[in-house]
């Protein structure tokens, strides 16, 4: 994966790209019987269904339902995650333009990290900031949360931050959603992370220091 490219995306193969257009073609064929037959709101309700399905389908296990901190940390640990990320902050970047810290794999030029608001850029992208977790309670008394925070041409900011589990338990209410900013998302298992390339001065330290949660999809 090349860090000079405009982006880092995944895509599928074209043999999964076609099977799942085929797939499509002949659900919503169903769908539109079902319409038809007078049962729109039924179809509505497949359709909608049908399309996170395949939407949902290159992503990690379980991601479908759920926010990617639970199937990385499990659900309290998810939302303690939630409850202590720091709030986006924009820096002064070379140009001197305010930069806040964005997804390098969507990301990678002032441009596009602008401030416009509290969690937005200019260019309508979401603050992001990407987490890993130790869980020392049983040992040391804690949970080490660290939050890695990247803005292009000021590389990696790193917060952590150390709990107890007084504060697990009191983060247990707190709400875990995809739409929640800043975006979170877990090192852990994220593909790939070891074989991004970045310039010299934005080379982040996590790279080769994070075990993977999920071996064969995130080594």
């Amino acid at each position: 994966m090349r860090g000079g490219r405009n982006t880092e995306r995944g895509s599928a193969s074209v043999e999964q790209a076609g099977l799942a257009a085929l797939v499509a073609l002949l659900l919503l064929t169903g769908i539109a019987a079902v319409a038809a037959g007078g049962e729109i709101d039924a179809g509505r309700g497949l359709a909608g269904a049908i399309s996170k399905r395949l939407a949902c389908a290159p992503r990690l296990p379980d991601a479908c339902r759920h926010h990617p901190l639970v199937p990385a940390y499990g659900w309290p640990l998810a939302r303690l995650a939630r409850a202590l990320a720091p709030q986006p902050e924009a820096k002064l970047g070379p140009s001197g333009l305010p930069l806040v810290p964005v997804d390098f794999r969507r990301c990678r030029r002032e441009s596009c990290a602008v401030a416009a608001g509290s969690h937005l850029t200019r260019s309508g992208r979401r603050t992001t900031a990407f987490t890993r977790i130790l869980d020392r309670r049983r040992t040391l008394g804690w949970v080490e949360l660290t939050y890695w925070l990247y803005r292009p041409a000021l590389g990696w900011e790193r917060i952590v931050r150390r709990a107890g589990q007084a504060q697990v338990d009191a983060a247990a209410g707190v709400p875990v959603l995809l739409g929640d900013d800043p975006a979170l998302v877990p090192l852990e298992t994220l593909p790939g992370r070891n074989h991004y390339e970045f310039p010299a001065s934005e080379r982040p330290l996590w790279q080769w220091h994070i075990h993977g949660l999920y071996p064969g999809w995130s080594s």
